[in-house]
């Protein structure tokens, strides 16, 4: 009979260390993407290890790793802030999206993939409805961009597009762009040419309309 080998205690206690920081991180990192830790808001480390219900230990090792993607500040003798947002980050994330969305989306139109199809539908339709409103258009507007990278199937520019948005910065750009209620309609004519493209395989056309989605936005700010 086939025996099974229990987990040393010492690797059991590592796992679950490891799982207390992930759980820690990601609660951090929504934080962060909602604004209830706003941009260049201080992070007390003992109210929120006492939200969390943990030590300060997993609080520290999160903050950690938010600041290796830049979503954090580490200052010593100062504690952690939320990164803020600068022109060179404004600039920089709009040349990033401007390489990479365009290329998502040919990728998308030749996979096909229904569910983040049905995400880009979703948002649209979220930002018919908020048109008017600054903040949940912002957040329609971002959902489409997200769901359009993942609709490449590659889960590597996935991960990069959700971290740049999760930094906030497409947040400030959008501010900046002064939305009309009339430009919020145009935008999201814009995402609908482009989801189309996508449902009908179109890949030339996809692509180039994300490239003069963005390049027309660039030009507002």
């Amino acid at each position: 009979m086939a025996q099974t080998t229990e987990p040393s205690p010492a690797k059991s206690q590592a796992l679950q260390i490891a799982s207390v920081v992930d759980h820690v991180y990601a609660a951090i990192r929504e934080r962060i993407r909602d604004g209830a830790l706003p941009r260049g808001a201080r992070v007390h480390q003992e109210d929120l290890a006492a939200e969390l219900g943990v030590s300060r230990t997993p609080v520290r090792e999160a903050l950690r790793r938010l600041a290796a993607e830049g979503l954090v500040e580490m200052h010593t003798n100062r504690g952690a802030r939320v990164a803020d947002v600068s022109e060179g980050d404004m600039r920089g994330s709009y040349e990033a999206r401007l390489i990479v969305e365009p290329g998502a989306a040919r990728l998308a139109a030749q996979r096909g993939l229904a569910g983040p199809q049905a995400q880009m539908r979703a948002a649209v339709a979220a930002q018919r409805r908020a048109i008017g409103k600054i903040r949940p258009s912002f957040e329609a507007n971002r959902d489409f961009h997200v769901a359009l990278v993942a609709a490449s199937g590659n889960a590597f520019l996935r991960d990069f597009v959700e971290n740049l948005w999760v930094a906030r910065i497409g947040e400030v750009v959008y501010e900046r762009q002064a939305e009309t209620p009339e430009q919020m309609r145009a935008d999201a004519d814009e995402h609908e040419q482009i989801l189309e493209a996508i449902v009908r395989g179109d890949a030339r056309a996809a692509e180039t309309l994300t490239r003069r989605h963005i390049s027309d936005a660039i030009k507002r700010v």
